[in-house]
């Protein structure tokens, strides 16, 4: 089934960020442009079937994205979240939420990225 969201997150530092997120979150780099001056013009990260879209601040900004960097709040789907928090933490990703079972049946976590963007990761996964 195709998916319909793609969130878009703005980072000062794109490649680090894209870095970071394959190493402290496991995203898988899709495919990443830079701009003329070296900027992230657009990179496409992969978790799951899920993507995330993500560019340099300042790059393509005429959509009213501004100076924003590091307000979104994002929640990923994770199979093992005890396996992924422990490589969130190895990464040096600052733990916003500790490792908890929820009564909904979720077992998940919460953690910001390099520049405050909030993710999320559990076992529950809307039908």
């Amino acid at each position: 089934m195709p998916k319909d969201i793609y969130p878009i997150l703005k980072y000062r530092d794109a490649h680090a960020a894209i870095d970071w997120l394959e190493r402290a979150f496991g995203f898988e780099r899709i495919s990443v442009h830079d701009g003329p001056d070296g900027t992230v013009a657009h990179a496409e990260l992969r978790h799951g079937e899920g993507v995330v879209m993500l560019g340099s601040q300042g790059v393509g900004d005429d959509g009213g994205f501004g100076d924003r960097t590091g307000q979104a709040w994002l929640y990923v789907v994770v199979e093992d979240a005890d396996a992924h928090h422990a490589q969130a933490k190895a990464a040096g990703a600052q733990i916003y939420r500790e490792l908890e079972d929820q009564d909904y049946g979720s077992r998940d976590f919460s953690a910001r990225d390099l520049e405050g963007n909030l993710w999320s990761f559990g076992t529950y996964g809307p039908e």
